[in-house]
């Protein structure tokens, strides 16, 4: 047997028991795997829908460009789709999404733009503004808007509830979901409450996303919203797809503990899978006094873990944001090594000769350049040297004229083997801004130092 084109193969993904993380939940927790997809993540069930209901209402016509704001999996069933019926794709996302998502997109023939995260989404800038204005400019040209299009839950009510159905043989007693466009917790919902009212239906939230507070108070609250970093959960408006009325509960889940389950599930599971995969699993364990033994929980594993390398499976991206606490040498443990000493600068308005000579009273070949006490360059020996090699009267000359580029910053969970990766030729040291604002450089000596003590 063979499929005719790739579309076909989208659908039937199987359902896979957890054993290890989830040891000390009561019930059966049974993970819907739709990395199998082809397009690896469970938007190309929506995307082929969306574009097939368009077809068939004449909105998108043969040729014609599609334009959507993706995070980048909905992106990729489109663009994937796109390529066997014919069409082009320009995409607009958020520069908090993973860099393996935007090259994915490209792969496949798309235009990527990105665009601000930090802004409201009636803003200009905003990739769902964007994407609004570029199908009023892009001549036969439709914009799914994965959000406000039924097509989305559709979708899960025709496909994902009913192959849970039948692979749980009805015996389905909670669905568990992380919430974004809310298609697929809407529609699979949908479909599993009318084969029984009895089923629980909860979405996972972020910390920043305005639907937990809206779901339990039927407010919106705009002090709510900010950022955050978990992928492809939450948001700050409220899409057509969430069908609150059919979610019983959100239950809210932060950045930290979405990460680190996220690799939890690879390390201990072996499936491989995404930021919001993480989330619904920490979410579930959150509320595992709530199950009993013989409940059935579904839970959906939305995307593949080759999407997030640069993020949640890289060691440094979490060390850099505090989620990460290991034995391993930082910046923090580097400075607290050593003996207290406050950094030495100069100022970009004193003569060379002052900083020469500075620099000689201490016995350092480096020193940060500031401007109103801002760091904005630094000045080292051989660029003195240089400097007076090509013109021995550039001594009275003010310290500015020769400064270079300024040292470059690191967070204090910054690990030392990545700080050690930049301090090379070009920068001799890197610079510190501590809890209290106060800035301290860490040279090779203090690697050195820190090693060997």
């Amino acid at each position: 047997m063979w499929y005719n084109n790739i579309l076909e193969t989208i659908g039937n993904t199987p359902l896979v028991k957890l054993n290890k993380i989830t040891k000390d939940v009561k019930a059966t927790v049974l993970a819907k795997i739709e990395t199998t997809n082809p397009g690896n993540s469970i938007k190309d069930r929506m995307a082929l829908k969306m574009i097939e209901d368009a077809e068939k209402s004449g909105k998108l016509k043969p040729g014609g460009t599609i334009i959507e704001g993706t995070s980048g999996n909905t992106g990729m069933g489109l663009a994937m789709a796109a390529v066997i019926k014919g069409y082009k794709c320009i995409f607009t996302t958020t520069d908090k999404q993973s860099k393996e998502k935007v090259d994915a997109l490209k792969a496949f023939g798309a235009e990527v733009i990105v665009c601000p995260t930090d802004v409201d989404p009636e803003d200009p800038r905003s990739y769902y503004s964007v994407s609004s204005r570029l199908e009023k400019e892009v001549p036969n040209s439709w914009k799914p808007n994965q959000y406000d299009n039924l097509s989305n839950s559709i979708a899960h009510y025709e496909q994902t509830g009913p192959e849970i159905w039948e692979q749980t043989e009805g015996k389905i007693t909670h669905l568990v979901v992380g919430v974004g466009t809310g298609g697929t917790i809407s529609g699979t919902g949908k479909f599993l409450r009318e084969k029984n009212p009895d089923i629980k239906i909860w979405g996972i939230d972020t910390y920043g996303s305005v639907f937990k507070k809206y779901k339990e108070t039927g407010v919106f609250d705009e002090k709510e919203i900010y950022s955050y970093i978990t992928e492809g959960i939450g948001e700050d408006f409220l899409p057509k797809n969430v069908d609150f009325d059919l979610i019983d509960h959100f239950e809210k889940v932060t950045d930290k503990d979405a990460a680190l389950m996220t690799r939890d599930i690879t390390r201990k599971e072996g499936i491989f899978v995404g930021n919001s995969a993480g989330a619904a699993l920490a979410g579930l364990l959150q509320m595992k006094d709530q199950l009993k033994e013989d409940d059935v929980v579904v839970i959906v594993f939305h995307d593949h873990g080759s999407r997030y390398m640069g993020k949640m499976f890289n060691d440094d991206w979490l060390r850099e944001r505090g989620f990460l606490q290991e034995d391993r040498l930082t910046a923090k443990s580097i400075l607290e090594s050593r003996e207290k000493q406050e950094m030495v600068t100069v100022d970009v308005n004193k003569t060379i000769t002052e900083a020469i000579n500075t620099m000689k009273s201490l016995y350092i070949s480096q020193i940060p350049v500031t401007q109103q006490g801002m760091v904005v360059g630094k000045l080292t020996e051989s660029e003195i040297l240089n400097a007076l090699l090509e013109n021995p009267s550039i001594k009275s000359a003010k310290v500015e004229s020769i400064a270079s580029s300024p040292f470059p910053f690191v967070d204090l969970n910054t690990s030392i083997d990545k700080i050690s990766t930049m301090i090379n030729k070009e920068n001799a040291a890197v610079l510190v801004e501590r809890e209290n604002g106060l800035i301290e450089i860490i040279t090779q000596y203090d690697i050195i130092n820190a090693i060997s003590s």
